[in-house]
């Protein structure tokens, strides 16, 4: 993920006051297995949040530093242990082929994803795509996704 933050255009609304959890830190939770709650994400101070935005994550080293930074961060300021994702959670970004949610909502918006435009598409891009096709997420950004992804 190239170590340093990196958002996307579709993020700008809220990127600034890192009100919600970016893409580029949601990429970085799962590399380290843990799940954060919108609801500590809130209790962290700017300062707090801009460090986990900006701290690498991609060596086995620094996954597990980021790990411990991130667990101390909550216990500290939400007095809770982060609870742990199960092992392939959310996963389906790796994929070599593009991932049958992706492709559903994007052909309900009249756009194919071939397996060579998904193969093309970086880490984090494909990451954000799963993300924004899950069950639960309002999925308003996915179109202008596919946009910033050069898939429209």
């Amino acid at each position: 993920m190239e170590g340093t933050a990196r958002h996307f255009q579709f993020e700008a609304e809220f990127v600034a006051s890192l009100r919600c959890i970016p893409m580029y830190v949601r990429f970085k939770l799962d590399a380290v297995g843990l799940k954060l709650k919108l609801s500590h994400w809130a209790k962290l101070d700017l300062e707090d949040r801009q460090v986990l935005a900006e701290t690498p994550c991609e060596t086995a080293e620094e996954i597990d530093a980021y790990k411990l930074l991130l667990s101390n961060l909550a216990r500290i300021r939400t007095g809770e242990s982060l609870r742990s994702l199960p092992e392939g959670y959310d996963s389906d970004w790796k994929q070599e082929d593009t991932p049958e949610q992706v492709l559903a909502k994007a052909n309900a918006l009249g756009v194919s994803i071939t397996r060579d435009k998904w193969a093309a598409l970086p880490p984090l891009q494909r990451f954000a795509l799963v993300k924004l096709v899950r069950p639960g997420h309002e999925g308003r950004n996915f179109g202008p996704a596919l946009k910033e992804f050069g898939l429209i």
